[in-house]
């Protein structure tokens, strides 16, 4: 009795240590990451998305539309990863919850067969004595309490036998039932990932007909990337201008400036200048998404964003200027002590030079151009020279 009691409290304590507890703990954590993670490409996918729809309203094959269609495109195949991820997932967890079947399998027919031998014993005894016959033919009354209490332990193991075959029972139901809860998950998540799949190959179909309407009419490119060139060049020579100004200016003055250190422990935790969006042309060199040998060189990015977007400060600070740009808008220079962004592609800015604005007040509204694409073009500057803004935004 003592070996079938010992038996069963190590089954009990070797499936809750080594197979209930990791599984709980690691495996929590591990399916709200990649349901969080699929939830906010979904968002994301949902959100670029409304931002090709209002880019084509107008024209189709814009240099806009392919920017979208490659972040359209990048997000996908994020989401496929992560269905991936949540697959394997799930396969680990059908491996695990079959191996814990096979073991209460195995459990339960050593259990049955100890009550078994209980139970046969128990009739090979009563074949020769009664109860009464075997507890009065003891030789001493400390023999008969001794048969006494021995029969009472023994029934006592009978019960508990039942109990623990009733037990291990109960939770291999259990167990066979969550395993077919796993099996229809993974056949769910498949589907989806063969869904996800076809919306990509349609995705990269559609870019590369958009680059081909594209590529045949270079010239009209090439004329955009110029006067986007000069546009870009008016604006750094116009805030390069202000930024030497207000150099010279603090090294005449001993009047306080704003502070620059909070803004520099924030690097990577800095809002994004407009509430949605992707970078559609980011910071340094790069080549041209649709024309071959072309390379372009930015001092900032461009975050293409939805039609009526506000852009808002990153930081408080205070308006230097306010200027026009030929075919893009106007500017505008906010300095946060010895650092500066920049906010260029907006209708009539809201702000004026001088004023002091707060971490995410409003700007002005971004600039929807003729084709259909809205854009801002963003900065950040320490003293005259341009940082990648990438490094500073908080991810999203």
């Amino acid at each position: 009795m003592h070996s079938a009691s010992q038996y069963f409290s190590t089954l009990l304590l070797s499936v809750f240590f080594f197979i209930f507890l990791p599984t709980v703990s690691w495996s929590q954590k591990t399916k709200t990451e990649l349901d969080r993670e699929k939830k906010e490409k979904l968002k994301k996918i949902k959100e670029i998305e409304n931002i090709l729809n209002e880019t084509t309203s107008k024209k189709n094959n814009t240099l806009g539309e392919l920017n979208a269609l490659d972040q359209q495109i990048s997000q996908h195949v994020g989401l496929i990863n992560t269905i991936k991820g949540e697959i394997n997932y799930l396969e680990s967890e059908i491996d695990e919850t079959t191996l814990i079947i096979g073991s209460l399998e195995e459990d339960l027919v050593k259990l049955k067969s100890e009550y078994a031998s209980m139970v046969y014993a128990t009739q090979k005894a009563n074949n020769g004595l009664t109860k009464i016959t075997f507890l009065f033919s003891s030789s001493s009354f400390t023999e008969l309490r001794a048969r006494y209490k021995y029969m009472e332990q023994y029934a006592e193991a009978r019960k508990k036998q039942v109990s623990k075959i009733e037990l291990v029972t109960t939770t291999l139901v259990d167990k066979i039932e969550n395993i077919e809860e796993q099996k229809s998950e993974k056949e769910k998540l498949l589907d989806d990932e063969v869904k996800q799949n076809q919306n990509l190959i349609a995705l990269k179909n559609k870019r590369n007909l958009v680059l081909q309407g594209l590529q045949s009419e270079e010239n009209n490119l090439r004329k955009d990337i110029e006067e986007t060139k000069l546009a870009i060049a008016e604006i750094n020579r116009k805030i390069k201008e202000a930024i030497e100004i207000e150099l010279a200016k603090s090294s005449k003055s001993n009047a306080p400036v704003l502070s620059s250190s909070s803004f520099a422990n924030n690097k990577t935790k800095l809002p994004w200048p407009v509430n949605s969006g992707f970078v559609s042309q980011k910071f340094g060199r790069h080549n041209h998404p649709a024309l071959k040998g072309v390379v372009v060189e930015n001092e900032g990015i461009y975050i293409q964003t939805q039609q009526n977007e506000k852009a808002v400060a990153i930081f408080a600070g205070d308006v230097r200027v306010i200027f026009p740009v030929p075919s893009m808008g106007h500017c505008a220079l906010i300095q946060h002590g010895e650092y500066y962004t920049v906010y260029g592609g907006l209708k009539t800015p809201i702000v004026k030079a001088g004023e002091k604005v707060e971490i995410g007040q409003e700007i002005g509204e971004v600039v929807t151009k003729p084709e259909g694409t809205t854009q801002l073009w963003f900065e950040i500057r320490k003293g005259r020279d341009p940082l990648n803004p990438e490094l500073w935004l908080v991810k999203k």
